[in-house]
């Protein structure tokens, strides 16, 4: 039916197209050709009616085959619809009965089917009716049958997330109770047991996913511990190092008792630990203050007095997260940065002994740490590690030591400050670590100690002179003798011979005093060479030389200080020199002093000698030559007195009262010396020779002055009065020579002093050219004293006042002849003077 629509539709177009078409006729054609025809457009048809679009290549074959196919496939196509039209009208005229009779029964079926429709209806109501009580007791089976499964569902869920709930319940715990290491035990098993196997449900998720948060917040937790642990020992290790040198030194005490109960016959055979015990095997033990304790007692460590558990925690905390050497990196880092500060001194830490103390204690509470962190840790430090802070330590600790040390002028301080830096050195010794340089430096502390000891006992010194009266020291009974004996080896078999008091002892009362000083500052000295462990030979050597420096630098320099002070007088100067040579004399007992404190023979080869003999003898010259300047300084005083009048016609016929004064003042002066106790021949030979070179001094001194004056440049004329005068003056220094305001001179050798002057003034009094002329240059001559230049210098002087003199005007040739005698002198002594200066 489709195909034969089709065809119809298709006839209709055709048809259309036919009618718009003008084609020509076909032609007539033969049977077979239409039957051949029919043949090839029943295909056509046959296709057409069996085939779907498209129908392109079909139709273009009916128009491409023969001209006019077009209008002979509309006829065949035509004559195809009329056939099939005859079919569908056969096939309806078939069928239209029975299709009115199933119409008929379909009518009569309608009814009974709307009364059966009726009776389903109402059977479907009472049925719905009748199973809604059904359907919801089923409905509730159901429901119930759902939870029942659910609940068991959930218990077996729940007996697998119960574990883990348990472990993350016991994880906060830990937590809670700072129990960090066991928690990053209990994270692992969550991570590796139970967490995997409830992994799917989200809680599990947000646990996984906060294990590693906790695991840094435990790392936090646990670097803050550390922190507050760094903090803490920087605290604490003063006490640590104080506790650390209190036990070393009560250790050296004890080595010391035992020492002398072993020399005692009496040993006990010590048992000590610096980190435990201290015991002997008859259970006793001496403390710094020589008392007996139980051995029982407990000796308090560095365990003791620091809480290490959170170092411990935080290396077990990151060695189980695998970030061990992190830790380490910053525990070194952290303590190489504490060491730079606790080796950072006070900047007042020289002013007392506790600043040492504090800085010592911190120190060494630190090394202790350090040493209790190497053994209690594996690997968190090492010996290398530990090695190199000690030896920076070292390095800041001398250099620190050596700029406060020179600080300090208190030689007791010194002294404490050797103390601890010996206990100090005893204490990290202990612990295993070298202190070679320690002692080392002690040699410049004891340098130090030496300048300070030297600075005090110069004050001493200077105490002792400004108090001294310089006069001998008078006993007025045995028992201050013997008392005087006892502090000052004083032997005089003279003095001694005299049995009855009151006696006087020709030293001064500072002589007695400075000998004391002098073994009071060994025994200073000595202390300092205790416990440094040097042999008896270096301690005497040490001793030796530091008395040297005494002597030889300080009591010198006071001494010499003392001699060129103003107020000193002639009187003290000698009192000072015998005071020097029973110094001198007692230097060989200082010796012996030393010798038998240290128990050294002098005749040992490097055995230091004392210097005290040179240093007295320099002291003794240094006053002689006081005496001598002093002296000479007087006479100065009494020269510029002098007033002459050069242009005097005739002299008064006296001396000068300048001169007759000092000549007075020179022999008071000496009488002093011819004073001095002569109760010991030294004493008497000393003073004597020096009066005798201070008079010599004098005379030459006083000669020299009075040819100045004369041949001064300024005084410009001198008249043969003057001369006169002047002749007189030397006349009365001439007398006192040969006085002998000294005993002890032979001769004339006094008068020696004036012979210069006297030969000059000789010369122009007698006025003997001639004689002068012709014996010059002889060993016999008259005036062989007499120099060339100084006779012309001046007669220069007398020339000028004669051509200016009127007192020969009425004896004119006689003028005229002196003054042509003048000139010809003149001329022979500048030849004379050019002679001797070619």
């Amino acid at each position: 039916m489709r195909s034969s629509h089709y065809i119809l539709g298709l006839k209709r177009e055709m048809a259309s197209d036919r009618v718009h078409a003008s084609l020509p006729d076909p032609p007539n054609q033969s049977e077979e050709e239409n039957q051949e025809e029919d043949k090839a457009f029943g295909s056509i048809f046959a296709e057409l009616e069996s085939v779907d679009l498209p129908l392109g290549t079909t139709l273009r074959s009916i128009y491409d085959d023969q001209p006019n196919a077009h209008k002979r496939f509309m006829e065949k196509l035509d004559a195809r619809i009329r056939n099939h039209d005859r079919e569908i009208e056969k096939m309806c005229n078939f069928h239209h009965q029975g299709f009115v009779d199933a119409i008929t029964e379909l009518l009569k079926v309608r009814a009974d089917a709307e009364k059966l429709m009726g009776q389903v209806t109402d059977t479907n109501r009472r049925l719905q009716e009748a199973g809604r009580e059904v359907t919801a007791q089923t409905e509730e089976v159901i429901r119930c049958r759902i939870q029942q499964r659910n609940m068991a569902t959930t218990v077996e869920k729940l007996q697998l997330c119960i574990p883990v709930l348990e472990m993350y319940s016991k994880l906060k715990e830990q937590l809670e109770s700072k129990r960090y290491y066991a928690a990053l035990k209990t994270m692992e098993q969550l991570e590796k047991v139970y967490i995997p196997r409830v992994s799917q449900y989200r809680f599990c998720q947000i646990m996984a996913e906060n294990l590693p948060r906790l695991r840094e917040e435990i790392k936090d937790i646990s670097m803050s511990d550390l922190k507050d642990f760094l903090e803490s020992i920087r605290k604490h290790s003063d006490k640590v190092g104080e506790t650390a040198m209190r036990q070393a030194q009560q250790h050296r005490t004890f080595n010391s008792a035992v020492a002398k109960q072993a020399s005692m016959g009496h040993y006990m055979k010590p048992v000590y630990s610096l980190s435990g015990q201290t015991h002997t095997h008859n259970g006793l033990m001496m403390d710094d203050t020589g008392d007996e304790e139980e051995a029982d007692e407990e000796v308090l460590t560095a365990h003791d007095l620091v809480d290490f558990s959170p170092v411990y925690r935080c290396l077990h905390i990151y060695t189980v997260l695998g970030d061990r050497e992190t830790f380490e990196n910053y525990y070194r880092k952290q303590r190489k940065k504490q060491a730079r500060l606790v080796l950072q001194p006070q900047a007042n830490m020289h002013e007392t002994v506790e600043g040492y103390r504090r800085y010592f204690n911190q120190i060494v509470g630190f090394f202790v740490v350090e040493d209790h962190i190497l053994h209690a840790t594996r690997g968190l430090v090492t010996r290398a590690f530990t090695d190199e802070l000690w030896n920076m330590a070292l390095s800041k600790i001398i250099a620190v030591l050596r700029t406060h040390s020179s600080y300090c002028n208190d030689p007791d301080l010194v002294l404490e400050l050797k103390n601890l830096i010996v206990i100090f050195a005893d204490t990290l010794q202990g612990y295993g670590f070298p202190v070679n340089r320690l002692f080392d430096l002690l040699f410049e502390v004891r340098d130090q100690y030496n300048e300070t000891l030297l600075k005090k006992w110069a004050l001493v010194f200077r105490e002792i002179f400004e108090l001294d009266n310089y006069s001998p020291i008078p006993v007025e009974t045995e028992e201050e003798y013997k008392l005087v004996v006892s502090r000052f080896p004083f032997h005089d078999a003279e003095v001694e011979k005299q049995q009855d008091f009151p006696k006087k002892l020709p030293m001064s009362q500072s002589v007695p005093q400075i000998y004391t000083q002098v073994k009071e500052f060994i025994y200073a000295s000595l202390k300092f060479s205790e416990s440094l462990h040097r042999s008896s030979t270096e301690i005497d050597d040490m001793l030796r030389k530091s008395t040297n420096l005494l002597l030889t630098r300080t009591l010198s320099s006071c001494l010499q200080n003392l001699i060129k002070k103003p107020h000193i007088g002639l009187t003290e100067l000698v009192q000072i020199i015998i005071n020097t040579t029973h110094l001198e004399q007692a230097c060989r007992y200082l010796e012996e002093f030393i010798t038998n404190i240290t128990n050294v023979s002098p005749e040992t080869v490097h055995t230091t000698r004392l210097y005290g003999l040179s240093t007295f003898k320099d002291a003794r010259h240094a006053a002689e030559g006081e005496i001598y300047t002093k002296l000479n300084q007087k006479i100065d005083e009494f020269i510029q007195l002098a007033d002459y009048e050069w242009g005097m016609a005739e002299s008064d016929g006296r001396a000068s009262g300048y001169l007759m004064d000092l000549i007075n003042f020179l022999r008071s002066t000496f009488q002093v010396f011819t004073h001095l106790p002569n109760n010991n021949n030294d004493h008497a030979s000393m003073s004597g020779k020096v009066a005798q070179t201070a008079c010599m001094s004098a005379c030459k001194h006083l000669s020299t002055s009075l040819m100045q004056m004369l041949l001064d440049t300024e005084l410009k004329q001198v008249s043969m009065g003057a001369i006169q005068q002047f002749n007189l003056d030397v006349i009365q220094c001439e007398l006192f020579a040969s006085s002998e305001p000294v005993p002890g001179f032979q001769g004339d050798t006094l008068q020696l002093a004036f012979i210069d002057l006297r030969q000059l003034l000789d010369l122009f009094m007698v006025w003997d050219w001639s004689t002068y002329l012709a014996d010059y240059g002889q060993p016999t001559s008259k005036y062989l004293r007499v120099n060339p230049a100084t006779a012309l210098a001046l007669l220069e002087k007398m020339k000028d006042t004669s051509k200016k003199n009127n007192i020969f005007s009425q004896f004119r040739k006689n003028d005229r002849d002196k003054q042509k005698l003048i000139e010809t002198v003149v001329r022979q002594l500048r030849s004379l003077v050019n002679g001797m200066s070619s």
